[in-house]
């Protein structure tokens, strides 16, 4: 006899769902019974994964998760459609690489902004819910708040504050009955890993790593053990189990990166082979470059209908 899923009848949040891990996340979610709140910015791809999933499972609204104003109507809405949330997934995120020093500070701003300003609009907007649902919040960070990378300066940092933002809002909201989580992942299979794989530096940093942080893991397998961290209320989620090794070995891998980074850049520098990349994947350009396929404009929100 199956046992059903302690989501089952809730109503959970998952912001960057029209693509990748959130997508997937979203996926798992229904499968246990979940009603859906799709956050993002791609109004075709956020409508593509709900139109994909059980009917009055989910429902959509294209939102820029770093506009205060348009989350807090969001999740008056959310709430007007599915009642409070009891889960609430800070997933958007974007990426860009190059060198500091030759970066674009809009872009490398734009990154912090989305990772770490947008995950804690998010929990502000939502925690009301969480606190009458005594509900669950589950931060996505990364390997790259654990061990510094080179050429994602924003990105490390970012995800590094998110990881922070969360453990603090943890400490402030467990006597309240809310748990707060944070993920913890290696590469993923996504749109935004394989843009970064057609730059020849990015490739050369992820094959020089030490198997098997340098395997790219399938998305809907991490979406599912990241769901099943949130039906456990877990303070840690892992979405590889070596990566809590990683996290183990964290005060001893900035000087060993270091090390090894020396010869790495110089070659690269020697080679020509580092440049910007923009932002990554089709996700990050609608974030950055003027709101694309149809995404929502600052303080405006687009609702699925």
């Amino acid at each position: 006899m199956s046992v059903a899923s302690p989501l089952a009848g809730r109503t959970a949040v998952v912001t960057g769902a029209a693509r990748g891990l959130g997508a997937g996340m979203a996926r798992a979610l229904v499968r246990r019974g979940a009603r859906v709140a799709l956050l993002g910015l791609e109004e075709g791809e956020l409508a593509r994964t709900a139109a994909a999933l059980p009917e009055g499972g989910a429902h959509w609204w294209a939102v820029d998760v770093s506009d205060a104003a348009a989350m807090e109507e969001t999740a008056a809405r959310v709430r007007s459609r599915f009642g409070s949330p009891s889960v609430v997934i800070g997933n958007a995120g974007i990426a860009a690489a190059g060198p500091f020093l030759d970066s674009d500070p809009r872009l490398w701003r734009r990154v912090v902004e989305v990772n770490v300003v947008g995950s804690a609009v998010t929990a502000r907007a939502f925690l009301p819910d969480l606190l009458r649902t005594r509900g669950y919040y589950l931060q996505v960070s990364s390997l790259a708040a654990l061990a510094p990378a080179p050429l994602m300066s924003a990105y490390c940092a970012s995800k590094s504050g998110a990881e922070s933002f969360a453990q603090v809002l943890r400490a402030e909201v467990a006597h309240r009955g809310v748990g707060v989580g944070v993920a913890y992942l290696s590469w993923a299979d996504t749109e935004m890993i394989r843009a970064a794989d057609t730059f020849a530096a990015l490739r050369a940093l992820r094959s020089a790593l030490p198997w098997p942080a340098s395997r790219a893991y399938p998305a809907p397998e991490i979406a599912e053990r990241l769901v099943r961290g949130v039906e456990r209320r877990s303070a840690a989620v892992y979405a590889q189990q070596w990566v809590r090794g990683v996290r183990l070995a964290r005060p001893w891998l900035p000087p060993l990166v270091a090390l090894r980074s020396r010869w790495m850049m110089r070659n690269l520098e020697r080679d020509g082979g580092i440049a910007e990349t923009g932002p990554l994947g089709a996700g990050g350009e609608a974030a950055v470059d003027g709101r694309a396929d149809g995404a929502p404009r600052p303080g405006h929100i687009c609702d699925g209908g």
